[in-house]
């Protein structure tokens, strides 16, 4: 696979990543540890070398699954993994105060069984904490050799300005796809500006994109997407009107839908990485392929026409989980 730089970090990743959550948290019961690790480990066979990981997922389940997987190949990957909830918990709230910070490199160190984090994100913007002080902790980290690269994920454009001016942010990871494009309103510019590279997750619409999902596909009760609008029953049927044009497209390229939603994300900018997340072999071969997808100015344009035409209903995210996203 080929690789691409985020911004201007000098940090190198396969041009698709892999986020790992889904494994553990999320999307349903936890995939067996056996398999889990058996599965990054055929990632990683394909080409992939970039891992996104965090200690809410599970809370801390996942980076001792990543830390498992990777450690008879660590210094051939990238991982990241990620800081900012108390107690590794999403459902306590937000904390980023630096000593927390510090206290998660450590733990986070020990359960991937590596000496550096490589990125080291902020999960979300915690507003009782200032950002210059966030980062700072993060500078000190990376002079240590603790952490390699900071990076942030939901920001908005000021904390990605503040951040940035105390410690050179290499990557903001957020939500960005063909049913989710707010970030080039404000945000891609910004990023280009500064020589910040770009993670989109979910970029295939939490599986939508796929067009594995319609009305009737009943989710199990631990799958966040039961509280996303977007994954409404009647926004779902509406929604498929989008994955229906955009099946015409990718079978006239002769790709898939989640090929073709990956390479249009790929054709946005050289310094995007998208991390699709799976639980499915099947499914990591089709996305790696994903990556030699070349689109033409006509794709782009009949994809376009599309995105026009059939407008996505729905708030990509519940009122609560609304409220972490950051300014």
């Amino acid at each position: 696979m080929k690789t691409r730089q985020l911004g201007n970090s000098g940090l190198e990743v396969s041009a698709l990543g892999l986020g790992c959550m889904g494994l553990s948290y999320g999307y349903g019961p936890a995939t067996d540890t056996a398999d889990a690790v058996k599965l990054i480990r055929a990632a990683v066979e394909r080409g992939i070398t970039f891992f996104d990981t965090a200690e809410a997922y599970g809370p801390f389940v996942n980076e001792g699954v990543v830390g498992e997987a990777l450690e008879p190949i660590r210094d051939q990957v990238v991982i990241a993994t990620k800081f900012g909830f108390r107690e590794g918990d999403t459902a306590k709230g937000l904390d980023s105060r630096p000593e927390r910070i510090r206290q998660v490199a450590h733990e986070a160190l020990k359960r991937l069984r590596t000496d550096r984090i490589d990125l080291f994100y902020q999960h979300r913007v915690d507003p009782e904490v200032p950002m210059e002080d966030v980062a700072g902790a993060v500078k000190e980290l990376i002079r240590e050799g603790k952490v390699h690269h900071f990076g942030l994920s939901e920001a908005g454009v000021e904390s990605i300005r503040r951040a940035h001016a105390v410690q050179p942010v290499a990557a903001l990871q957020s939500e960005y796809s063909l049913w989710w494009r707010e970030p080039e309103e404000e945000i891609l510019p910004l990023l280009e500006e500064l020589g910040i590279g770009f993670v989109p997750f979910s970029p295939l619409g939490k599986g939508f994109l796929t067009g594995a999902i319609d009305a009737h596909t009943a989710f199990d009760a631990t799958d966040f997407r039961n509280t996303v609008p977007r994954f409404a029953p009647e926004a779902r049927e509406a929604n498929r009107a989008l994955v229906d044009v955009l099946a015409v497209i990718a079978a006239r390229r002769q790709v898939t839908p989640a090929q073709l939603a990956l390479a249009w994300l790929l054709a946005r900018k050289p310094w995007i990485v998208p991390i699709p997340g799976t639980t499915r072999l099947h499914r990591i071969e089709e996305n790696t392929a994903a990556a030699a997808v070349e689109l033409s100015a006509q794709d782009l344009a009949d994809i376009e026409a599309a995105l026009a035409a059939v407008p996505v209903r729905g708030a990509r995210y519940s009122a609560d989980r609304q409220k972490l996203v950051g300014n």
